[in-house]
């Protein structure tokens, strides 16, 4: 971004949907309100604007510490501690006092395999394996400060296998099993883990995926690794290297089943989570116990009202950071019981959410816009078999929700009476920074405002806050689930984060703050295209093509054009009753043109049946650009959907 350039704004969305008053007397937040004499939202922001003393009341009602701290927050810039001098384990809060309360005999986790297999964990059952896995971690050697990297599917082993490392004090790195093995080798490498914990395989789309054989790739040169854990899931046999590998029920069998859990100090570092490393090497990015606990509880207690009648379903995979705080660590502080699931969203049928939703009385779903785009395409049909009454709030996670998305998942998967709960957060942020309280008036494709307790704003190249105009989306004070670095690289965390504003954190992302605050993100800020002067964002072209009524989804490049600079080149997926032609190509460039103004009217338009996608949901325009131009893709193992790649070179 040149110094006298913003991005331009072009799509104005004026709808809003307030919530129903019935519903908002009852919510956490009000409640919260109320007990604090709080009259209205705005003096809620206003007094959480001293967030020192609103995280100490926060994390009054979240966690036990073993000793308590002196101090909430010692910020030295651009390194922060919480809770100094308190001694902390996050397995106490999300375990331990469960299995000694009430809840004991509360389900913690509901498991649906994708072949229909079922099983329930109950806080008890979790507390009883994870000490039998803790000590036998300790058996191996594992002791605090240890790396211990885990490469599993969706499978109720794999938070039992974090959480045992975070009970002794181990370090957890999770890698997503969709990964290749020359992409978990590298973050094994990284961390210089001492055991691996892995599975012989599992199903995906009807289909075993090997993983025993893929670790065992990826230790081919791995030199730190001493053991290898493996867990049965399919039953197969699977490659063995004698007195490195044990198999999991071997190796708990004759475990207690009590194991004390590890005071630590609640700076000690928790996990380390890797990014996909998509523009040059992973970044393992630290989070620590404490203020991750505080944060991660938090927000999810208040955003999506957690209640103990609820069943949540975050429908993420926990190989990512959205499953490390919303399907492990917080749901189990808040003593909720969570859905997970191992399969793909549409197999064997387009139903299957729908299924799952109605078959266990699901009350809170978390899901990507790239899902709701997916059932899109499919039409509602499939919905409307399943009674989906129990849903009372809905969250959106990983990108921006295009408007015509937002509306799809509100009337259709909601019945016009669930609020969105559409949330703007990172790997690096460890929970929600930017986000409605069910409490708040939505506006579609907005994550509205930054939390009680939480800073962000939109500057220009000078540092200089704007508004109603695309900047750099920054967070202007720390917060406690703050990453604590990357590990071995502080440099690169202080260039990465710290090095464009003084003391404010440099999020990646453009977005824009309108006149009533509400942040829109427009996405990431090398996803920003240069057409004849004016900067606009992909994501506005995107939804402005995805809100066409025959559009599922939409992805949009620049390509390098010599008199505009770049041209608008997207590349279109159609709902399955529509079909590609010249007469909907030139329909679509209008529809934009009408949405957004001439400018960004697509030059090329190219139809395909997929979009290549990380797991995660999103969209990858470094790879669709470089197919596009005839240029080296790099690593695509990664990839959800590696055979989306070809799409591109077969568009028509």
């Amino acid at each position: 971004m040149s110094k006298e350039e913003n991005i331009s704004v072009l799509l104005d969305e004026k709808r809003v949907f307030k919530p129903r008053e019935e519903f908002v007397v009852q919510t956490n937040v009000k409640q919260w309100m109320d007990k604090h004499g709080i009259k209205n939202a705005d003096e809620l922001y206003e007094k959480a604007d001293n967030w020192e003393w609103f995280w100490e009341e926060i994390s009054k009602e979240l966690v036990e510490w073993y000793e308590p701290y002196s101090k909430v927050v010692e910020w030295n810039p651009p390194y922060v501690k919480w809770f100094i001098g308190a001694k902390y384990n996050i397995v106490h809060d999300a375990l331990d006092r469960h299995a000694h309360s009430w809840r004991k005999n509360k389900v913690a986790y509901i498991f649906e395999g994708e072949p229909g297999d079922v099983k329930k964990l109950t806080y008890y059952d979790l507390y009883i394996e994870v000490n039998k896995l803790a000590n036998s971690l300790k058996k191996l050697g594992v002791k605090k400060g240890d790396r211990v990297a885990i490469y599993m599917p969706m499978i109720p082993e794999l938070p039992i296998a974090m959480l045992a490392c975070a009970k002794i004090g181990a370090i957890h790195s999770v890698v997503f099993s969709g990964f290749s093995a020359l992409a978990f080798r590298d973050r094994v490498n990284d961390c210089e883990a001492k055991v691996v914990i892995t599975c012989d395989g599992f199903w995906r789309r009807g289909r075993k995926v090997y993983l025993k054989e893929q670790t065992d790739v990826a230790l081919e040169d791995a030199p730190s690794v001493e053991h290898v854990i493996v867990c049965k899931r399919t039953g197969d046999g699977v490659p063995w290297t004698p007195g490195r590998d044990v198999w999991w029920h071997d190796l708990v069998f004759d475990a207690s089943k009590e194991c004390e859990t590890e005071r630590l100090d609640a700076n000690d570092p928790l996990f380390f989570l890797y990014t996909s490393g998509t523009t040059g090497k992973p970044k393992g990015i630290i989070h620590a116990h404490g203020g991750y606990a505080v944060g991660t509880a938090y927000t999810l207690k208040w955003v999506f009202d957690m209640k103990d009648t609820d069943v949540w379903w975050c429908a993420a995979d926990i190989g990512w950071i959205t499953g490390h705080s919303y399907i492990v660590y917080a749901p189990l502080i808040l003593g909720a019981t969570s859905v997970i699931y191992e399969g793909a969203p549409n197999y064997p049928e387009p139903d299957r959410w729908w299924q799952i939703i109605e078959k266990y009385n699901v009350t809170l779903l978390y899901t990507s816009p790239t899902s709701i785009r997916l059932f899109m395409k499919y039409g509602e049909e499939w919905v409307k078999k399943h009674d989906l009454s129990s849903l009372r709030l809905l969250g959106s996670v990983g990108e921006p929700i295009n408007p015509e998305a937002w509306i799809w998942y509100y009337k259709h998967i909601g019945n016009e009476r669930c609020q969105i709960m559409d949330t703007w957060w990172q790997t690096e942020t460890g929970h929600f920074i930017i986000s409605p309280l069910p409490i708040t008036p939505l506006k579609p494709g907005s994550a509205t405002k930054p939390l009680p307790g939480l800073a962000a704003d939109v500057y220009n190249e000078q540092g200089e806050p704007v508004q109603n105009a695309g900047g750099n989306l920054v967070l202007t004070h720390p917060w406690p689930g703050m990453l604590r670095g990357i590990y071995k690289n502080p440099e690169r965390y202080e260039k990465t984060y710290w090095s464009k504003f003084k003391n404010v954190y440099l999020a990646g992302d453009v977005a824009r703050k309108d006149e009533d605050g509400y942040f829109w993100v427009q996405g990431r800020a090398d996803d920003v295209l240069n057409v004849s002067g004016h900067r606009i964002g992909n994501s506005e072209v995107e939804s402005a093509l995805v809100s066409h009524p025959l559009v599922a989804e939409a992805a949009v490049i620049g390509k390098p054009h010599s008199l505009k600079g770049e041209a608008i080149t997207a590349y279109v997926v159609l709902k399955k009753d529509a079909a590609p032609s010249e007469e909907l190509r030139k329909e679509l460039r209008e529809h934009v043109g009408n949405e957004m103004g001439k400018i960004a009217r697509p030059d090329e338009i190219w139809f395909v049946n997929d979009l290549p996608k990380t797991r995660s949901g999103k969209i990858m325009r470094r790879v669709i650009r470089s197919k596009a131009l005839g240029q080296d893709v790099g690593d695509i193992s990664t990839l959800a959907n590696p055979e989306a790649v070809k799409e591109i070179a077969r568009a028509k």
